[in-house]
C-alpha cells in the first residue's frame, strides 16, 4: 500500500516544497523509524532534496538547468517538451529518505521538492513508507 500526494504547479517550471506534507503522512501512519519512498510516475516533473531556506537556491537550480537544457531547441521530440523530459532525467523521479524518531531526517537546510518542468499540471507523487521491523 502506498499513499498518493496531488501536488498543483502554477508555473512551466517551478520547485514547490513538499517536506510538511511528507511529516504529515509519518505522523499519519504512526512511524517512528524505517524508510520514505518517493516515486513521481511522471516524464515531465522530478523530486530533489535541496536548500529551503534560501530560495535563490531554487532559481539557480531552475536557471542552470534551462541554460543547460533550454526549452527552444532543435530537439528530435516535437511536443515541445523536450527539454523537460531531459532536465526531469538528469534530476531524478525517485527519493529514498530515512524517518527517524517519527520525523524526516533532513539536514538543517534541507527539504524535499517537487520539481515541475512542463506545467502548469496536478502531479502526483507516489509514498511508500517501510516501517523498521521493530515499528510495526
Amino acid at each position: 500500500m502506498y499513499h498518493i500526494i496531488e501536488v498543483k504547479s502554477s508555473k512551466r517550471t517551478e520547485m514547490i516544497e513538499i517536506s510538511d506534507r511528507l511529516s504529515e503522512l509519518i505522523k499519519k501512519d504512526k512511524i517512528k523509524s524505517g524508510l520514505l519512498a518517493l516515486f513521481c510516475p511522471h516524464t515531465t516533473c522530478a523530486i530533489t532534496v535541496n536548500e529551503n531556506y534560501d530560495p535563490t537556491v531554487k532559481e539557480d537550480i531552475m536557471t542552470m538547468l534551462a541554460k543547460y537544457f533550454p526549452h527552444s531547441y532543435h530537439y528530435a521530440h516535437t511536443e515541445g517538451n523536450a527539454d523537460a523530459h531531459i532536465k526531469t532525467s538528469v534530476i531524478g523521479s525517485s527519493q529514498i529518505l530515512f524517518v527517524e524518531n517519527g520525523a524526516l531526517v533532513l539536514g538543517t537546510w534541507q527539504g524535499v521538492f517537487l520539481c515541475e518542468f512542463d506545467g502548469p499540471r496536478t502531479r502526483k507523487i507516489l509514498v511508500k513508507i517501510i516501517p523498521d521491523k521493530t515499528d510495526i
